[in-house]
């Protein structure tokens, strides 16, 4: 008989005071093991997320489930997360790292098992216990990855418990969940997000994401198709910071065309050929088709009445203009890019926010390939996101080895997207640091000296 929330809680506060004396080794034991288990069963996994799921690429998961084990525990490793965290003479601070107690994590479809299993590694890397509420429609392997790491706690002589699973997810368990955990890591849908605020749970959610991405004049085309293709390809385009429009110089189409095909995409400029896409990709709502998200390109060319390479990983298609009227400057949740040209550097970027307030992702994510300096700070200054990746693929996996990003998946989008965080959800947004402070030798301020004039 599956737990209540109820009991599932208890358990949980029983598991964090049963490691309450753990030093950092302890915990980073517990991290490691956690960590090295889904590396171990990452073929396995992967290939039962996608025969659960329908969504994605089964390479690009194996990918995943090896890669976001490595990644976060590199980053995680030399980190102090446990006790005393820092000591600063010079300023008389002591800060002092405390565990919040029991993590809710509503995870979704499209990561089944590294969602939970990066939630798991930064929540327990300050002594929480997690309890995950996967999508109903990943539950099998949600539920797989996390009885492989409890069985890697065990193992440890530490309370499996330190991470559970709800048995039968639902709305109302979701629900009941966040009402009664002492913080919520809630990734999903804008409607999850607005649930997690509104829980009465200190929350983390994030927002859609929908990137524009501009390509200036002085970058080399052929590694931007490369970059590009990585960026809307990778696990058939279902990551939230994945690359969805893509701006290009109008004087350069055709030459930026022909880069994308010698990359290997299916490149569609012809509006009829557009139009069927749409069709297919879209339903008479405006809603996107659900049995196409996550879809090889093969399959959603198909739908569409094409034929292309079997190999083909991205589709891109040429649309007239950016913004609400064209569903296909939407979220896709697929290995589809939208192209349009521009005519000035500045009026790609009023386009790529345009786009973003319109058609949604307002937030999250965007990208530029520019060698321009003050392009670049233009671009950075002006665009309503949390991240902006310089010359690299949108979703980046492997910061901070290769940018100064750490580690997520879940990724705030401001005040912008209705979140509280601009920024990724990291181990320290799991921890209540505290700050003990000595009396500091110095003369207050006068005030009639500052404000004497």
């Amino acid at each position: 008989m599956a737990l209540t929330i109820d009991e599932m809680i208890a358990r949980a506060r029983a598991a964090v005071e049963a490691i309450r004396d753990y030093d950092q080794a302890q915990v980073d034991k517990l991290v490691y093991e956690g960590a090295k288990v889904i590396y171990k069963h990452a073929e396995e996994l992967a290939r039962e997320a996608v025969d659960e799921t329908g969504l994605g690429f089964y390479q690009d998961k194996v990918a995943k489930n090896t890669d976001t084990p490595a990644t976060f525990w590199d980053y995680l490793m030399d980190k102090k997360s446990v006790g005393i965290i820092n000591e600063d003479k010079a300023t008389g601070t002591i800060e002092i790292a405390h565990p919040i107690g029991v993590i809710a994590a509503i995870t979704p479809a499209t990561n089944p098992n590294v969602t939970p299993l990066g939630n798991f590694m930064h929540a327990m890397k300050g002594k929480n216990a997690t309890i995950v509420c996967p999508a109903p429609r990943a539950k099998k392997s949600s539920t797989h990855t996390v009885n492989l790491i409890r069985e890697a706690l065990e193992k440890c002589g530490a309370p499996a418990d330190l991470l559970q699973i709800v048995e039968e997810p639902t709305i109302p368990h979701s629900a009941e969940l966040m009402s009664k955990a002492d913080l919520v890591i809630a990734t999903g849908s804008f409607g999850l997000t607005k649930a997690a605020y509104s829980s009465g749970t200190p929350a983390y959610g994030v927002g859609p994401g929908n990137p524009p991405v501009i390509l200036d004049r002085d970058y080399d085309l052929d590694e931007c198709a490369k970059f590009s293709v990585e960026a809307v390809g990778s696990d058939n385009g279902i990551l939230c910071d994945g690359q969805n429009l893509f701006l290009y110089l109008q004087e350069k189409e055709a030459d930026v065309i022909a880069a994308f095909r010698r990359a290997g995409m299916a490149v569609f400029d012809d509006e009829a050929d557009v139009a069927k896409f749409r069709e297919a990709l879209f339903m008479d709502t405006g809603k996107a088709r659900p049995e196409l998200v996550g879809k090889d390109a093969p399959v959603i060319a198909k739908a569409a009445g094409f034929e292309i390479p079997a190999d083909t990983k991205v589709i891109a298609l040429k649309v007239k203009e950016v913004g609400a009227s064209d569903p296909l400057n939407e979220e896709i949740l697929g290995p589809v890019v939208s192209m349009t040209g521009y005519d000035k550097f500045e009026d790609a970027v009023e386009m790529a926010i345009r786009n973003m307030e319109e058609s949604g992702g307002i937030g999250h994510t965007a990208g530029i390939y520019s060698h321009n300096e003050d392009h670049i700070k233009y671009y950075a200054e002006r665009i309503p996101v949390a991240r902006v990746l310089i010359n690299q693929p949108t979703p980046n996996a492997w910061g901070p080895k290769t940018c100064n990003l750490s580690p997520a998946v879940s990724e705030g989008c401001g005040s912008w997207g209705n979140n509280i965080l601009a920024g990724n959800v990291d181990y320290i947004h799991m921890i209540n640091v505290s700050k003990a402070v000595y009396p500091l030798d110095v003369e207050l301020p006068d005030p009639a000296k500052l404000f004497a004039d």
